[in-house]
């Protein structure tokens, strides 16, 4: 059974960069063609996909994102990692990590079949 699991601080100080890991059980990252996928919800809003990194390894961002995202993996230890840096308040949400059947590089392509349970980030002094 395919299981992934967020990890990461629940804190961050403004300005910094904000590192988040999703460990992925069940199936190998690199098999098939899937898309694994970074979003998060903030209070009072509608979850927002960030980016993404499909199986080959290409990968995929909110285009207003871009510049501050970066999304990598480790594929002898199976997870995916997300950097967000020069973080303000506003980035304070719960993030998630995600597997689609299909992606891109436009959030509506992405079809999720598998999810982490979320994780908390503050961003605060």
């Amino acid at each position: 059974q395919v299981q992934l699991q967020e990890s990461g601080p629940g804190l961050v100080a403004p300005s910094q960069t904000l590192t988040l890991t999703c460990s992925v059980s069940g199936v190998s990252i690199t098999a098939d063609i899937y898309y694994y996928a970074w979003l998060r919800q903030a209070p009072g809003k509608e979850r927002e996909w960030m980016g993404a990194i499909a199986s080959d390894g290409y990968t995929y961002y909110e285009p207003y994102l871009n510049s501050r995202t970066y999304i990598s993996r480790d594929t002898s230890k199976n997870h995916f990692s997300l950097q967000l840096c020069s973080v303000t308040p506003d980035a304070s949400a719960v993030y998630y990590c995600a597997r689609a059947k299909k992606g891109g590089y436009s959030s509506r392509q992405y079809q999720y079949d598998y999810w982490g349970p979320g994780t908390q980030v503050t961003v605060s002094s």
